[in-house]
Parts: C-alpha cells; sequence; structure tokens
C-alpha cells in the first residue's frame, strides 16, 4: 500500500510559477513509476508528466512541455512537478500517481494513467 499526499496548489497569477510536491509512504519508493495527473471541471483526466523509478525518463503533455519539469527524489521519497509560465486553461486538481510498470513506459503511464495509487489532489488555479 502507498499512499501519496500533494501540496502546493494554490491561486496565481497567468504567467506565474508554482512547485508542487508529492510524498509517499512506501519503503519501496524508488521502484515505482511517479505521474502528475489533472482534471479540470467538466473535462477528462490528462497526464502531465511521468517519471521513471531512476529519473531515466521522463514524459510530459503538449500542453505543459516547456513549461513544466518533473524531478523526484528517491532519498526523500518525493516528486515534485515545477511549473513555469502558468496559463489560465492550466486551472485544475492536480493528482500524484504512482504504480509499477513491468514492461510499460512513462508515456503509457501518462497517456493510459497506469497507477495502482493515487493522491487526493491539490488544487492550482490561474486567474487574474
Amino acid at each position: 500500500q502507498v499512499q501519496l499526499v500533494e501540496s502546493g496548489g494554490d491561486l496565481v497569477q497567468p504567467g506565474g510559477s508554482l512547485r508542487l510536491s508529492c510524498a509517499a509512504s512506501t519503503g519501496t519508493f524508488s521502484r515505482y513509476y511517479i505521474g502528475w495527473f489533472r482534471q479540470a471541471p467538466g473535462k477528462e483526466r490528462e497526464g502531465v508528466s511521468c517519471i521513471s523509478p531512476r529519473s531515466g525518463s521522463t514524459y510530459y503533455a503538449d500542453s505543459v512541455k516547456g513549461r513544466f519539469t518533473i524531478n523526484r527524489d528517491n532519498a526523500k521519497n518525493t516528486v515534485s512537478l515545477q511549473m513555469n509560465s502558468l496559463k489560465p486553461e492550466d486551472t485544475a486538481v492536480y493528482f500524484c500517481a504512482a504504480g509499477i510498470l513491468l514492461t510499460s513506459t512513462v508515456q503509457d503511464m501518462c497517456v493510459k494513467a497506469m497507477a495502482n495509487y493515487w493522491g487526493q489532489g491539490t488544487q492550482v488555479t490561474v486567474s487574474s
């Protein structure tokens, strides 16, 4: 069982930055692929960014590429999502998710939402 707790969501003006964090309670964090997903009202859940267990591979949705950066610290059981140049369309609840993928890729995790565990989410609102 893995518990994931997100933090860092806030109200920010367009063009601003936020850093989301996800803390995991597991002794085997380094085995898990970790992803950030978001869901806006009336829209489907979207895989924003995913990272492999040893940080060797990352995936970004086209909508955030060049603006968001995912990183993980296996020693601290944390994953962060640095979000820059935020736009109103980035407004959503952001979820952290974890999964053990044997033959799939980080892109698979994000595109197909291949995760076993999900956090409760943190609200990001981009508005002037």
